[in-house]
């Protein structure tokens, strides 16, 4: 097992990684849309938030040695279902492999953003 971290991607707000590495396959704990530099929310409402947070995942992801087009599983909370079309929109474009999906409406999430992505990736 490999700890994965990378200060192109902002620190985990608590007692866990980025991601970890195990079996060829990494895990990424949820990313939130924080600017790694500020540590604060990207400005834009859940459109900001979603960029950042692909261009968090995408951080994570190459410094575990893959990349966005090997992820096979994401899990995404928004905190308002009805961001979902707009969201849709951004993950199509950056998760153009389609890998498998849940998404989830919930009452909050940390630091009040309005949405966060988990996601499961293959190490070729």
């Amino acid at each position: 097992m490999r700890i994965i971290s990378t200060d192109k991607a902002p620190a985990a707000v608590g007692p866990y990684s980025q991601a970890i590495v195990t079996g060829g396959v990494v895990f990424l704990s949820g990313q939130l849309g924080l600017v790694p530099e500020s540590g604060a929310l990207a400005e834009g409402g859940t459109l900001g938030q979603t960029k950042q947070i692909f261009a968090n995942i995408d951080a994570v992801l190459r410094e575990a040695g893959t990349a966005p087009e090997n992820v096979v599983k994401t899990t995404c909370f928004l905190t308002d279902i009805g961001d979902f079309a707009a969201f849709n929109e951004l993950y199509a474009a950056y998760f153009t492999g389609k890998p498998a999906r849940s998404c989830i409406e919930v009452s909050a999430l940390p630091k009040g953003a309005s949405v966060e992505v988990e996601v499961i990736a293959e190490i070729l």
